[in-house]
């Protein structure tokens, strides 16, 4: 009877060394503001009930962004990832749509 050599991982010369790579480095996403742009037919109203539903502020931060918009022309209602923030800018555009106002949302790369 002839014995038959196998290759198992108890041989000799094995030593059980383990590598282990190193952890990619990850990169927050770019992140994007979602802005309110200013018209004159939009009530004031209207703007305060959007950042409440769609951001969840309350009357009070709501007011104040309203009023940013209002004086300066836009408002940076709030800053996300790209995709939660085209999801959001599309949410005040079809909302307004909706409603019949002419409020219009973008969204801005944020600058450091």
């Amino acid at each position: 009877m002839t014995s038959e050599s196998s290759s198992d991982s108890n041989s000799i010369g094995d030593t059980g060394t383990v590598v282990l790579e190193d952890k990619p480095d990850l990169k927050e996403p770019p992140m994007y503001q979602v802005v309110l742009l200013n018209d004159d037919f939009t009530p004031m109203e209207f703007v305060v009930y959007i950042l409440q539903s769609i951001f969840g502020y309350d009357h009070e931060r709501s007011t104040q962004i309203m009023l940013a918009v209002h004086t300066k022309g836009k408002g940076v209602c709030g800053i996300f990832p790209k995709e939660i923030a085209e999801m959001k800018s599309h949410e005040i555009n079809e909302m307004a749509k909706s409603h019949e106002h002419p409020l219009i949302s973008e969204i801005e790369p944020l600058t450091d």
